[in-house]
Formats: C-alpha cells, sequence, structure tokens
C-alpha cells in the first residue's frame, strides 16, 4: 500500500511537514540521526540541549543535521534556573535560526521574545489552562499539551480532558503529548481537537537510537502496566519503567529532600543538585548495563514490539492511520 502524501492537519501547515508528528525531545535518547530520519520519513523532531554537554557540541549537531536535510526540526530547553547552560543554549538555537524551540520547566517569557527575533518559533510544554493561557499571551506559536500517559515528565489529565478544554481556551495550536502508539490513536487524538501530536516512548527502540541494548529492550519487554512515577530524578514527577532498582528506592522524595526543596534559602541551589544527579543517574543507566538502572518511558511502550528504525515506525503509524475509522 502506497503511503499518504499529506495528513491534513495544522502542525502540518505549521511546519511544513507531510505528518503531524513531532519525535519528542528525550533526554540522552534523541540525537542527530534520528531526526535526520525522521524528517526524512516525513515528520519532524526535537532534541534536549542537554544531551550535549557544550553549547558547541549542540551547535556542531545543529549544523550537522542541516547539512544532511531540509526539513525543519527543535531543540527543546529546560528553561528554569536548573539549567545553568540556558541562556547560551538560546544563543547558540537563535543564531543558528532552527524552525522551532521546546521550552520546559520554566518561564518562556524570554525565549519566545529573543526567538521571535530571528523568526523561530516557540511552542511551550503546558499542563494546564491556566499555563496555557500565560504562555499564549507572551506570544508562544503553539502549546504542547502534556497529558498524564506522556513519557518523562508527565501532566495530571487524561488527554481526553486536556485536549478539549486548551482547544477551547486557546487560538494557538494544541500539540498532543502522550499516550499514543498507533495510527488509530494519532486519528482520534486530532478528531478530539489536537493541531498534531508529540510521540516519544516509541522511538527509544530503535536501531538508530544510541542508549543500550539493554534499555531498548526494556521497552519491548516491559508495557504500559510497568510505568511508575517517581519524584526522585528531578523533583518533578516524573514517568519510569518500574525496575527491580526502582522498587527498591522507591519514587517519593524522603523527608528531608522533601523539606530542603521548600525552603526559600536553599530550594533553587536543592533542586538544581537533585536535577543534576538524576540526571547523570539515568545517563549512567542510559548507555551501560548498571543494577541502579532508572529508565525513563511512557505507557506508549505497550506499542513496541520490536527494536525497528524510525523510518518503519513511521510507516507503520501512518499505514494503521490509512486503516484506522
Amino acid at each position: 500500500m502506497e503511503q499518504l502524501n499529506r495528513i491534513e492537519a495544522p502542525l502540518c501547515e505549521l511546519l511544513g511537514i507531510r505528518y503531524p508528528i513531532i519525535m519528542a525531545p528525550m533526554f540522552l535518547v534523541s540525537n542527530v540521526e534520528m531526526i535526520i530520519e525522521g524528517i526524512n520519513a516525513g515528520i519532524t523532531g526535537a532534541i534536549p540541549a542537554l544531551n550535549y554537554r557544550s553549547t558547541e557540541e549542540l551547535r556542531t549537531a545543529i549544523r550537522f543535521i542541516k547539512s544532511k536535510v531540509s526539513g525543519p526540526f527543535g531543540i527543546n530547553l529546560i528553561v528554569s534556573k536548573s539549567n545553568f547552560l540556558y541562556k547560551e543554549q538560546l544563543k547558540v538555537c537563535c543564531e543558528e535560526k532552527i524552525s522551532f524551540i521546546i521550552t520546559s520547566l520554566g518561564s518562556p517569557e524570554e525565549t519566545i521574545n529573543e526567538a521571535h527575533k530571528v523568526g523561530v518559533k516557540v511552542f511551550c510544554d503546558v499542563t494546564d489552562v491556566k499555563y496555557a493561557k500565560k504562555v499564549e499571551q507572551l506570544g508562544a506559536d503553539a502549546v504542547i499539551a502534556v497529558n498524564k500517559e506522556a513519557g518523562g515528565h508527565a501532566g495530571g489529565f487524561s488527554y481526553k480532558e486536556l485536549i478539549p478544554d486548551l482547544v477551547k481556551s486557546v487560538k494557538i495550536p494544541v500539540i498532543s503529548a502522550g499516550g499514543v502508539g498507533t495510527g488509530q490513536g494519532i486519528k482520534e487524538m486530532l478528531k478530539t481537537g489536537a493541531s498534531g501530536l508529540s510521540m516519544g516512548s516509541l522511538f527509544i527502540a530503535t536501531t538508530e537510537s544510541n542508549v543500550s541494548q539493554e534499555y531498548k529492550q526494556a521497552c519491548v519487554d516491559f508495557g504500559a502496566k510497568d510505568i511508575v512515577m517517581t519524584t526522585k530524578l528531578s523533583g518533578t514527577p516524573c514517568s519510569v519503567i518500574k525496575t527491580p532498582y526502582v522498587e527498591k528506592i522507591g519514587t517519593s522524595q524522603s523527608w528531608l529532600e522533601k523539606i530542603l526543596s521548600k525552603s526559600k534559602r536553599l530550594k533553587k541551589w536543592f533542586k538544581a543538585f537533585t536535577f543534576y544527579r538524576g540526571m547523570k543517574n539515568l545517563e549512567n543507566a542510559a548507555f551501560s548495563a548498571t543494577y541502579k538502572t532508572v529508565w525513563v518511558a511512557g505507557p506508549s511502550i505497550e506499542y513496541v514490539k520490536e527494536i525497528r528504525s524510525v523510518k518503519t515506525i513511521v510507516e507503520q503509524l501512518i499505514s494503521e492511520y490509512e486503516q484506522a475509522n
């Protein structure tokens, strides 16, 4: 069966892509090869700036993607005070004039102002109507509606609650993030009013990903019932696979961690330390086999049955979309 030439959706119009899918930015997982293959397959994608140790490495990655493909792609910026490289990363994104920036975990005001000066679009992660209205007033080009089935930092509402509420409350495009792993799911989400989708966990177990074989295989072997939320990684609820190590250490902060995270004098530094420590733990687990295994993923790994290429996954999603009611 021939693939659809295009799916009619606002995200396709906004970015000039064939299919309304952003391969979600995933810490330590997303890389240039995945983005290039995604663009060649008719979608787009984004990489977390924190996947690079320096801003020069980030700049090199952006230029490499541009040398291989002409389609749009983005960079995800953590805009909270826990990201000490934020301002430098923003400067690189603006200087290189990437297609879009996705903001997370903080106020996007400065990012929107600086990005718009050079024609870079800004999509903001939101989990509720109140914040969505706020970023719309600041000038955001779209919101990414992070629901409670998202991988990584998840929201508190189901897509059935969140998407209709956001569509009624803001005039900018609403991109749904979380829980979708099939073409049928894509069609349902668009019918709900979403302008497009951000999909991540489905792409962890790909041949282009650089994470360990154990991490990829875990996405094949585990399912939706094996996903739990933890606040131990960054202080913010984050979805991970319930490995024996995660069960052992628990998923809630200790009484001391909770006190420090609320202290007016210490909370900035404690949150930064928690964030850094959590990211190092993830890095150790992502690239090597270790008994301290913490793998970030969302419930949509339920649909991962084997390790495949990015292209194969996109082709299957579009084939399923065509056949869906």
